[in-house]
């Protein structure tokens, strides 16, 4: 195979032929913090020679400068040469549980995890929390492949780390960095069940959902491609109907979309909202009372939703609880969730889509049309950024924003977008209003349109939808931040916490 092949698949993103306007670039909440092991065999920051030692001192006594890493820091770890990749085999976890971490590492080395905590921290946009001891990395068995399942249920446990109860809950990364210098990422949530204003919802089913792991060319699959015997890329026709979680993402281990998620809680943390935090699966599995909480956020892409999923939801907007829906082609596809080999629940992901006998996935299929909960729903893909129109700017959402009718927010509908239907039912509303008429071109030339949607349920609850992948990037993306999306956005979490 070509290192031209190679490079696409390590890409993490590029052979899932779905365009990400916003791509997640570098790292930017490791700047400046990241580690590796020198030559020495300790760890030292990514800036520093390996050849030398980090304390090494001239013939006066006094300690010498080390001279920059020529090389720029570690290296991305990739689905070919599998140099170190991981996944945990447990969900969400509460402080003063465990989260099992399954490593591989070719070739057989030491390595290190720096676990993370994403927020705002100055700017930063992350915190290290803690580091691992120096932990002897195996090459795991290769994964297992049945009807392009792709499962590493049976990789050996690697690391065993035990929530400390003082730690806070949260959207958490933990950082695998090899001896010698390459490095993967883990996501991973800390949650409990304390009352709080906001909940955030991490849309790890739709993460799972687009995972191509491993992206080798042969066996890897997600729910929208797999590879045949020539390593060619093929389509939903031939991908798999069911995913396991048991297995690292794809790339350097950042699920695709990630960053959407990040972006808000970034801004979010940054202002001192009461967050929450928990898993789509959390939603799924009833581990979620909407009743604590004045509002659920969903921060990112969340196209994937089981039946207890939605049902949480509309649970929650009967009880007078609000939903937030931050992104588009908010649940398009039914789901279900299914135990792993060895029993442990909700650890296969199966979506049939349009293959073989059953009932239809999509949800207005069954005539249960995603509007009747968003407000809105999927209209198509969005090929070129294109602006967001204002629409109703007397309303009190874009108060304060400096927003006028018919303004032109640059670049806010992007990726896939949403519209209001009218052939399809509204939900019960006691008033109703789109915010946002956003004219675009798609993929074949044909004009649409982009809808953002907010109503008042008869209990009190307000459903947002942007309707747009654009609008979290927005919050605290450097390159896409918009000061008047970040006032609606705040007048929008201010009102369902009741903020004065």
């Amino acid at each position: 195979m070509g290192s031209d092949q190679i490079r696409r698949w390590e890409s993490g993103t590029l052979a899932h032929a779905v365009t990400d306007p916003f791509g997640q670039g570098p790292v930017p909440w490791l700047r400046g913090t990241e580690t590796y092991f020198g030559d020495t065999g300790q760890v030292v920051p990514w800036y520093v020679d390996g050849t030398q030692q980090p304390h090494q001192q001239t013939s006066t006594g006094t300690p010498r400068v080390p001279a920059p890493r020529a090389s720029g820091g570690p290296r991305s770890a990739d689905d070919v040469g599998r140099q170190i990749k991981g996944f945990i085999s447990t969900g969400a976890v509460a402080p003063g549980e465990a989260v099992d971490f399954h490593v591989t590492v070719d070739p057989p080395q030491q390595f290190a995890v720096d676990i993370y905590r994403i927020g705002h921290y100055g700017g930063d946009g992350a915190s290290k929390i803690t580091t691992s001891p120096r932990l002897s990395g195996i090459v795991q068995p290769p994964p297992l492949t049945a009807d392009r399942t792709v499962s590493c249920h049976h990789w050996w446990l690697s690391w065993r780390l035990q929530i400390p109860s003082y730690w806070s809950i949260g959207a958490y990364v933990a950082v695998l960095t090899t001896a010698d210098g390459y490095r993967s990422h883990i996501p991973f949530t800390v949650r409990d069940n304390h009352p709080a204003d906001l909940l955030l919802l991490l849309p790890d089913v739709t993460w799972q959902a687009y995972n191509l792991y491993p992206e080798d060319g042969r066996t890897g699959a997600s729910l929208y491609h797999a590879w045949d015997e020539d390593g060619r890329l093929l389509g939903e026709a031939d991908a798999a109907t069911t995913v396991s979680f048991d297995r690292p993402y794809a790339g350097a281990g950042l699920p695709m979309h990630v960053g959407h998620a990040y972006d808000f809680i970034r801004w979010a943390e940054r202002y001192g909202y009461d967050l929450a935090y928990a898993d789509a699966r959390d939603l799924h599995a009833g581990h979620v009372d909407p009743t604590r909480y004045r509002g659920l956020v969903f921060p990112g892409h969340d196209e994937y939703w089981s039946a207890g999923m939605r049902r949480t939801c509309e649970i929650a907007r009967e009880h007078g609880t609000s939903l937030v829906f931050l992104s588009a082609n908010t649940m398009y596809w039914q789901v279900e969730l299914g135990p792993s080999p060895s029993g442990v629940p909700d650890r296969l992901l199966t979506c049939r889509k349009r293959k073989g006998p059953g009932r239809p996935v999509l949800w207005r299929e069954i005539d249960r049309p995603e509007q009747q909960l968003v407000g809105i729903q999927y209209a198509g893909r969005v090929p070129e950024p294109h602006p967001l129109i204002v629409r109703n700017a007397d309303h009190w959402l874009w108060e304060a924003t400096g927003a006028h009718e018919g303004d032109e927010i640059e670049g806010l509908v992007a990726g896939e977008a949403d519209r209001y239907f009218p052939r399809t039912p509204l939900p019960e509303h006691e008033d109703r209003i789109l915010l946002a008429h956003s004219p675009y071109t798609d993929a074949e030339g044909v004009l649409r349109h982009q809808e953002t949607s907010l109503y008042r349920a008869p209990s009190g609850a307000l459903v947002f939808a942007s309707g747009t992948f654009a609008w979290s990037p927005s919050l605290d993306r450097p390159g896409h931040v918009d000061t008047r999306v970040q006032r609606a956005t705040a007048n929008l979490l201010d009102r369902i916490c009741k903020r004065d």
